[in-house]
């Protein structure tokens, strides 16, 4: 019987794409053969992630969770939305949502973290629940915000279950005033970052890069004109500071009234603004156009 080694695992992981345990398993039940090994996984479903993981996943879930100034936010995206219905995978990324809120948002780390209540990985883990849900997953991307001070509200859009939904918010707040009006206040802002999507907090935050490509479309279109170049200047000023009110969220009109900036809203509690965070599920992924989560979240704002 050969021997089992570390070496001869690895390669069978990534022949099968199967998790090691799963590997160590198929080799200590074939003495090691390697081909025997391989069928053995095949017959079990388990090599099938191998072939899956070149599929494109662009579904999925954003999962939410938090606890007393901190929360984390996680994006795990499956081929279908039938398997965001799964309850299976919902509990996954669920507890994903929990376990980065100790491990924290890197997504290296939070792949080799042992998954909570079983003896393998994360990475491992996710390799089994794509052999037994038939379908390609991936852990896309995770966000931790902390607000010692203050508070992190989170908000999630279509929820299927609490914490777990197609859109996912975090706001962290500071203030002098009690911690459930700031954690209301915070709920609010959530909704309309969710619908709003803001680039930054406030204009020194926004891109430069974004800022210049702006600009230079503003000039183009400003030059069409005919105008001379200080009425230009004028124009594309005037129309930076339309931009700015689009993209960054304290100069945005509230969507909850539909006449108050934002920052006017946060001055009068007597709050702070300090970070957030919106992942919109499957947002840069090239899939079929789905429906207008940000406009349903608009309208129910408004509502």
């Amino acid at each position: 019987m050969a021997e089992i080694t570390a070496a001869l695992v690895k390669e069978l992981r990534e022949k099968t794409g199967a998790g090691m345990m799963d590997c160590k398993k198929a080799l200590a039940e074939t003495g090691g053969d390697m081909e025997q090994s391989v069928d053995w996984l095949r017959k079990k479903g388990l090599a099938a992630a191998a072939k899956r993981s070149a599929r494109v996943a662009a579904e999925g879930l954003i999962g939410i969770a938090s606890m007393p100034h901190k929360a984390a936010m996680v994006e795990v995206n499956a081929e279908t939305d039938f398997v965001a219905r799964n309850e299976t995978f919902q509990a996954f990324v669920e507890t994903l949502a929990k376990l980065a809120l100790s491990v924290g948002d890197d997504i290296e780390k939070l792949r080799a973290a042992q998954f909570p209540g079983s003896t393998v990985t994360v990475a491992d883990h996710m390799t089994n629940l794509v052999a037994t849900i038939g379908e390609n997953i991936t852990l896309r991307r995770a966000k931790v915000i902390a607000a010692p001070g203050g508070v992190v509200a989170t908000y999630v859009h279509q929820a299927l279950r609490p914490g777990v939904g197609k859109i996912g918010v975090l706001v962290a707040l500071e203030g002098t005033g009690e911690l459930e009006a700031l954690e209301l206040l915070g709920r609010q802002m959530g909704m309309h970052v969710a619908a709003s999507r803001p680039m930054s907090i406030d204009i020194a935050g926004v891109d430069a890069a974004a800022l210049e490509r702006e600009k230079a479309i503003l000039i183009d279109q400003a030059k069409q004109s005919g105008r001379p170049d200080n009425i230009i200047e004028k124009m594309v000023e005037g129309r930076i500071r339309k931009f700015y009110e689009e993209v960054v969220l304290l100069e945005q009109v509230w969507v909850h009234d539909g006449e108050s900036r934002v920052k006017a809203v946060v001055q009068k509690a007597g709050a702070k603004l300090l970070a957030f965070e919106r992942f919109l599920l499957g947002e840069g992924i090239d899939r079929p156009q789905g429906p207008d989560f940000a406009a349903e979240v608009a309208a129910t704002a408004g509502a």
